[in-house]
């Protein structure tokens, strides 16, 4: 038997097993995994000696080439899932916005001609619905047959992007019938906003304020809302970028009486707190994204909801805008920063890091968080987020001991900054593939724009 690949002397881990054994790659797929594989037929081979073989990471939360705030985010979806590759992520779920008076097939096709010629690593897409008459509702089945199974619905930014409650109990109503699954950002927009406005009209406008007028009880409030209009229409959700412990609870009472919600938290909430927002002069604008950084005490709250099961994904919500001219257009006004993060890149390695690094939970509830339960939720699952025989090859070979200090020097993030700055991590990705495809090796690029496939994701089918 010819083998495309053979990474051997490894240790497979699964989000169950880990187990040392030999993986070949024939046609872009799992061929076979035995203790020894002959090697001299093999085109290439790979030792993983020492090293762990993962599955490739799935990031279900990205906004590459997206406008936002009279600007556009500063990956696009090259740049964007290169630097993916080079942290391990050989999948990302971005999104699609539909935008008011919009058909939902017009936001699938515009980010379809974004993505389809640029895209290093496989891709899908969430829609956003940001109003939602009948017609739109009756849409929704004829992009769900398209692949496109998940929709993000907003409790914030009213006028923009808000629903009023009605719309997100139709749309949900609408899921137990089409089999698409919810995903909602949940902070109370009209409270923020009456907030946000006396904080402005008290000369507030520091970057500091963004984080000041977005308080966790908004998030819970929501959070906890969001969760009740699901039960109430015996469908599931999915609780993005959760950020604080307030919120964490809702979600931990919803699944402890067996409902099906699910929710993620993002590195930054993990790693970063208020205190950065006190950064000198308008270094905090750095920081800008919603939900905000909380006090520092909820970042154990949150690793702790990562071991117990409490949350089921950690994903980036990578939107990048560059500190200098980008940032810089809140300077008089933190409404007026463009608001979002970089973060696709590092993932992982913060993950393990802080995760199994520091002995908080083991390497197969990382590969779970960062993995397979992502490609469960969003019906990708067993094609990616595993390996076992007939899987897609988007394999990892992942060093645990390989140390690296994060920088925007040395990062392929097209953002003039790091949110991670001078963060030490242990544990980095040596070689990447995605379908046989190898993307990274030793550092060096090795994909191609246009490599990726959209992926075709199966409806909601509980994990």
């Amino acid at each position: 038997m010819s083998f495309d690949v053979i990474i051997k002397n490894g240790t497979v881990v699964t989000a169950t097993d880990t187990y040392p054994a030999d993986v070949a790659v024939v046609d872009g797929k799992i061929h076979s995994i035995a203790k020894t594989l002959p090697q001299e037929n093999a085109k290439r081979v790979f030792d993983a000696t020492g090293k762990y073989v993962l599955p490739g990471g799935i990031d279900v939360h990205t906004h590459l080439d997206m406008p936002f705030g009279g600007t556009t985010s500063a990956d696009d979806f090259e740049t964007g899932t290169r630097a993916a590759a080079f942290g391990g992520t050989t999948t990302i779920i971005d999104f699609a916005i539909q935008y008011k008076g919009q058909t939902l097939r017009t936001a699938f096709d515009a980010w379809m001609q974004k993505a389809e010629s640029r895209a290093v690593g496989d891709y899908g897409f969430h829609c956003i619905i940001t109003d939602l008459p009948d017609a739109r509702i009756e849409e929704m089945p004829a992009l769900i047959r398209d692949g496109v199974t998940s929709f993000k619905l907003f409790m914030a930014y009213p006028g923009v992007f808000m629903l009023d409650d009605a719309s997100i109990f139709r749309a949900l109503r609408a899921t137990t019938r089409n089999g698409a699954i919810v995903c909602m950002h949940a902070e109370n927009g009209g409270a923020i906003d009456v907030i946000v406005k006396q904080a402005l009209a008290e000369g507030k406008t520091a970057p500091k304020y963004h984080a000041l007028t977005r308080p966790t009880t908004a998030e819970a409030e929501a959070t906890g809302r969001a969760i009740a209009l699901a039960e109430m229409a015996g469908a599931p959700v999915y609780i993005v970028h959760l950020s604080c412990n307030d919120a964490l609870e809702k979600v931990r009472e919803a699944r402890d009486r067996g409902l099906p919600v699910y929710a993620e938290t993002c590195p930054q909430y993990l790693y970063l707190s208020l205190e950065q927002m006190d950064a000198p002069g308008f270094e905090g604008a750095k920081y800008v994204f919603t939900p905000p950084l909380r006090e520092k005490w909820h970042q154990e709250k949150l690793w702790n909801g990562l071991k117990h099961d409490h949350l089921q994904c950690v994903s980036t919500d990578h939107c990048p805008f560059c500190f200098k001219e980008q940032k810089e257009m809140g300077k008089n006004d933190f409404t007026k920063i463009p608001n979002g993060g970089p973060g696709i890149e590092h993932r992982m390695s913060l993950v393990y890091s802080g995760g199994v690094g520091k002995g908080r939970f083991s390497v197969n509830r990382f590969v779970e968080l960062v993995s397979t339960t992502p490609a469960k939720i969003f019906g990708i699952y067993p094609r990616k987020g595993t390996i076992s025989v007939g899987s897609d090859a988007d394999l990892v070979i992942f060093d645990p001991n390989r140390e690296h200090t994060i920088s925007a020097k040395t990062h392929h993030m097209r953002v003039d900054y790091s949110m991670f700055e001078g963060v030490k991590v242990k544990g980095m990705p040596d070689m990447v593939m995605s379908r046989g495809r190898v993307l990274v090796h030793d550092e060096k690029f090795l994909g191609k724009a246009g490599g990726g496939n959209f992926l075709k994701r199966a409806t909601y089918a509980g994990v």
